[in-house]
């Protein structure tokens, strides 16, 4: 699939210097009066430079590249193939690399609690180097997860033009005629303890889930930001659902450059895309497409840095009037893969935009609005697919992701509340301080249908790091409890959750949030329709058990961790790591 876009004049490009934020001492104009030009500029040459090159743009190349997690291992071509486009079009590439944590490979394990962290590492690193060496644009290739975030926050901390090429998701992987993913493997295991499957048949999901390069391969958290980004206006269209091994992801790459070039030429800035309205554009988007909750957290945090006031009811309104367009999985049937064969991302805009629910004269990074962008879109999805619905049949007549209030997250909580047969439970607490407390009950068979499961201290200060339970949520799934049993908690989901299941309880039990008041047995509503979260007790014994309670020592007391933990904000408003200061 491909799609118009404005590219630059390859050929005879044309650049004013006082648009460009290298220092004057590294320019190449004439100096007067015999003075030597800066001994700084040798190093440039050292890694490149010619004498004709210092009148052009420098263009970071930040490149999420790593053979940690197959979501990044595809990134060095994608990196490599953008920094010759760059330099076709006349500006100086400059490659600098940053960070990953595979969330699902450090999934249940100690590690997972650097994950979150890590997007706050990413973005630093790349306002380090794009500041520290006055970059004039920035073109940022991610993949997984944190990635993603990381870099769109540093691309508003900085405000030089910016693109975000995604690295593509991974295709499914293929077992007894149906398609895996990664999620496929950790509900196995859950199947395995329950004596649904035998040793054998864990083992060939776990060959078969991740075939190659690419991020997680449903609507999980990679492909929801990637989808979100494309809707903001800040990557092209159609790249947020590409193959990271088909040609066509290289040749985006290689657009994009062309495209942030251009933006450079024109001074156009993340400020005048990232707006209220590419913010208002994204959740619609993430709505009709079944996203993750980890985009309320992170379209939050981007947000507060850009200074866009936006706050988690948004997300509320905006699931009241957008509905669930898209059949893809965790709940669904669809891999991200189908949605790019059924029309994409651009697809779904363009049924929204002709709904009245995306603003179509919000800037894209091409020098269009979003409306001329989707003018050759049909406004119906073609007849001979099923993975995006017509607008008369969705899904869901209303978005997937809700927030929940109540006695237990009196900041809000989110929930995903589609593809649940039972939207309403009402239970015992079965209180767990951590969550390899928790799924070792629920794989010991201690959890029973009607138990609502309460994991905390798992929050941003908690945890720290707020780490995602895919393990036991996908241990209740693989059970066969995924209808009748509730589960909160501070910590996150991965996108690849689905159930009864609140996450992002704030305040959280670190901050003696409720969460850290509720006592073993103590009855709980979780109500989705009514968006209701509740510890049924009286006021009274709630203010009395808050007296009695003791924050817990920190977990860490050294190290990026303790540093996280001291600094970061309620999830509430993002876990962001510089709020009031």
């Amino acid at each position: 699939m491909s799609i118009s876009i404005c590219e630059t004049d390859k050929e005879n490009p044309q650049f004013a210097q006082e648009d460009f934020r290298m220092p004057d001492n590294l320019r190449s104009q004439e100096v007067t009066q015999g003075v030597q030009r800066s001994p700084n500029r040798a190093m440039l040459r050292a890694v490149g430079f010619g004498d004709q090159d210092f009148t052009k743009p420098i263009v970071g190349v930040a490149n999420g590249f790593s053979t940690i997690t197959p979501c990044n291992m595809g990134l060095n071509e994608l990196a490599t193939r953008a920094e010759a486009g760059l330099r076709s079009s006349g500006a100086m590439p400059q490659m600098f690399g940053t960070i990953t944590i595979s969330d699902g490979i450090s999934m249940g394990t100690e590690g997972m609690k650097y994950s979150l962290v890590s997007r706050e590492v990413i973005a630093d690193s790349i306002e380090t180097v794009c500041n520290g060496q006055s970059m004039d644009g920035v073109l940022a290739v991610g993949g997984c997860d944190k990635n993603m975030p990381g870099a769109m926050i540093a691309i508003a901390r900085i405000n030089i033009p910016a693109i975000f090429v995604y690295g593509g998701t991974i295709k499914p992987g293929h077992h007894n005629g149906r398609d895996l993913t990664v999620v496929s493997a950790f509900e196995a295991v859950g199947q395995y303890s329950a004596g649904k499957i035998d040793a054998a048949e864990l083992m060939e999901v776990e060959r078969k889930a991740c075939p190659g390069a690419g991020s997680c391969g449903g609507m999980y958290t990679a492909n929801t930001m990637s989808s979100a980004f494309e809707a903001m206006g800040m990557s092209l269209p159609y790249s947020s659902t590409m193959a990271a091994e088909d040609a066509e992801k290289a040749e985006s790459a290689e657009k994009s450059a062309f495209v942030l070039v251009d933006a450079i030429r024109n001074q156009l800035l993340p400020s005048q895309i990232i707006t209220r309205k590419a913010f208002e554009n994204a959740i619609s988007v993430i709505m009709a497409v079944g996203g993750s909750t980890n985009s309320v957290l992170h379209l939050l945090a981007i947000a507060h840095t850009i200074g866009v006031e936006l706050s988690i009811d948004d997300f509320e309104t905006i699931r009241g009037r957008v509905p669930v367009l898209c059949d893809l999985k965790p709940s669904g049937k669809y891999v991200a893969t189908d949605l790019h064969k059924a029309g994409g991302i651009p697809q779904v805009m363009k049924m929204l935009l002709d709904h009245d629910l995306l603003h179509g004269d919000a800037l894209t990074i091409t020098g269009k609005t979003i409306a001329e962008v989707l003018a050759d879109v049909p406004s119906e999805p073609r007849a001979d697919q099923d993975v995006i619905r017509p607008w008369n049949n969705p899904m869901y007549q209303q978005g997937h992701l809700a927030i929940l209030k109540g006695n237990l997250a009196t900041e809000g909580a989110v929930a995903k509340i589609t593809g649940i047969k039972k939207p309403q439970i009402t239970g015992p607490a079965r209180v767990f301080e951590s969550e390899e407390a928790s799924l070792a009950a629920i794989l010991a068979n201690q959890i029973q249908a009607g138990d609502v499961i309460v994991i905390r201290y798992e929050g941003p200060k908690g945890g720290p790091g707020m780490r995602e339970m895919l393990a036991p949520t996908s241990a209740i799934i693989g059970a066969g409890l995924g209808d009748s049993v509730g589960l909160i908690t501070d910590g996150r989901f991965s996108g690849g959750t689905y159930g009864m299941v609140v996450g992002h309880v704030a305040p959280e039990a670190a901050v003696g949030g409720a969460i850290a008041l509720v006592q073993e047995g103590d009855t709980i509503t979780i109500d989705a329709h009514a968006r209701l979260l509740q510890l049924h007790i009286s006021d009274e014994e709630l203010a009395r058990r808050r007296s009695q309670w003791q924050p817990p020592q920190p977990r860490y007391t050294t190290g990026v961790l303790a540093k996280y933990a001291k600094l970061v904000s309620s999830s509430s408003v993002g876990a962001v790591t510089d709020l009031g200061l």
